[in-house]
């Protein structure tokens, strides 16, 4: 498939190493020469410097054959016009980033009706929306909806006194009568799609489907289950907090927000009234215990910089505040916060290239099923690809023990009817209509056809 993608920022080039690795035909267009170059080099691309919105550009790029035009540059304004003008020439799909505070869900949806959008992505309100589902569920590392939120995915970090330390997965569905599945195990550097004599271990990240009750019941059967965050320090008056602030006020929380830039910090009060803004350096220790860091529920960190974030988030939990999530976007970063005990890391970055990838597969594929939803799990070492089953899929009502899978392949779960949620056995069927979530790692699934092993 051609694709276009204007501005090679940090989301620009992830989309460039994601989309690439997928095998299609990539123009990059920056007006950055040496950013161009890099980019060049280090991909299989076309790359031209310039203006995304330049109707001579666009000519260069091939724009009447693109599939699939994504403008990220820094520029919301750019981004928009590029949209359109690649649109009105020949583009088949566009795609803004669009993240400016002022532009509201109600006038969001007049200009994409109006520029013709695809799609309008905001990276900040993202990365909040995957917060703010953390701290309403802090037992969880990480949590994934599917099926507009019937169905999730839960990632839990067993601890080393944990009474599932030692028990085999068949003996965990004996012991615990919920109707759940563990999907994914990650230990160390090592990622398993376990079957039921895999034995779990203390310290072992886990992934876990089930209906958000089921999952509930669960964790607190087995003594994991922790309290609704209610009182939330942010550390950065950033739009992202901007976002994450605004959610939790809704469900009745205490919000309060720490930045060293005094300017931002009287814009976030006026913007946010009921949220207690203090204006500190948040790397002084006092700061901190003074404003209560002791009391808190969560601590989320959201500054520029990684290394900041990741520092003073190893310092909350030093001080044993219950739930911490860090923002964190180089992956080798992550990594390193992981090792340091930071339990929840979130990517403003990878969240929103999981959706462009899942919708460039979605416009690529149209045989059998569709691509509603896909994330990246444990340290993007797995896909969960959420499909939507159209009446010539090939494995229709075919019982799931007699599905010959390719290896690393498991159903995690089959929604049917809009409401019915089913972890599925053997004995289980898909129908046409149904959405059906597949684990897959080392493998590009683009179909759901594409999970048998046809050979």
């Amino acid at each position: 498939m051609n694709i276009v993608i204007v501005g090679c920022g940090k989301i620009g080039r992830a989309l460039v190493e994601n989309l690439s690795a997928e095998g299609h035909d990539i123009t990059v267009i920056d007006n950055n020469p040496t950013v161009v170059s890099e980019i060049t080099n280090m991909y299989d691309v076309i790359g031209l410097c310039g203006n995304g919105a330049d109707s001579d550009i666009l000519v260069e790029a091939g724009i009447e054959n693109v599939e699939l035009f994504a403008a990220f540059s820094g520029s919301d304004e750019l981004n928009m016009l590029s949209c359109f003008v690649a649109r009105r020439m020949g583009a088949k799909h566009t795609i803004a980033r669009i993240r400016n505070l002022e532009y509201n869900d109600r006038s969001l949806g007049i200009l994409r009706q109006h520029l013709n959008l695809s799609m309008a992505v905001n990276p900040e309100k993202l990365a909040a929306r995957e917060i703010f589902n953390i701290l309403k569920f802090p037992s969880a590392l990480k949590i994934e909806n599917f099926s507009a939120r019937n169905f999730e995915m839960v990632e839990i970090r067993l601890k080393s006194d944990s009474a599932l330390d030692g028990m085999t997965i068949e003996q965990m569905r004996k012991k615990y009568d919920y109707k759940f599945l563990i999907c994914v195990v990650q230990r160390g550097d090592s990622v398993t799609i376990p079957d039921g004599n895999f034995v779990l271990r203390g310290g072992d990240k886990v992934a876990i489907t089930a209906d958000p009750i089921e999952v509930q019941k669960l964790l607190k059967h087995v003594g994991v289950l922790q309290k609704q965050a209610r009182n939330v320090m942010i550390i950065g008056a950033s739009r992202t907090a901007y976002y994450l602030s605004k959610m939790l006020l809704g469900i009745g929380c205490s919000v309060k927000v720490v930045d060293s830039n005094l300017e931002k910090c009287e814009n976030f009060s006026e913007l946010l009234s009921k949220v207690d803004v203090v204006y500190g350096d948040a790397a002084k220790e006092e700061l901190l215990l003074e404003e209560g860091l002791g009391s808190m529920d969560a601590f989320v960190s959201l500054t520029g910089m990684d290394e900041e974030n990741i520092l003073l988030s190893y310092y909350a939990s030093s001080h044993n505040t219950p739930k911490v999530v860090s923002k964190v976007n180089r992956t080798e970063f992550s990594d390193m916060a992981e090792k340091l005990g930071i339990d929840s890391i979130i990517s403003p970055k990878i969240a929103t290239t999981d959706i462009i990838v899942r919708y460039a597969r979605a416009l690529k594929n149209s045989m059998g099923s569709s691509v509603e939803t896909m994330y990246k799990l444990m340290d993007g070492k797995v896909e969960a690809i959420e499909f939507y089953v159209r009446d010539d899929c090939e494995v229709i009502d075919v019982p799931l023990k007699n599905i010959r899978f390719k290896s690393n392949i498991l159903i995690g779960g089959i929604i049917r009817e809009k409401k019915t949620v089913i972890i599925p056995s053997g004995d289980d069927v898909i129908k046409a209509n149904d959405k059906v979530v597949v684990l897959t790692a080392g493998h590009r699934i683009e179909s759901l056809d594409d999970v048998v092993d046809w050979g």
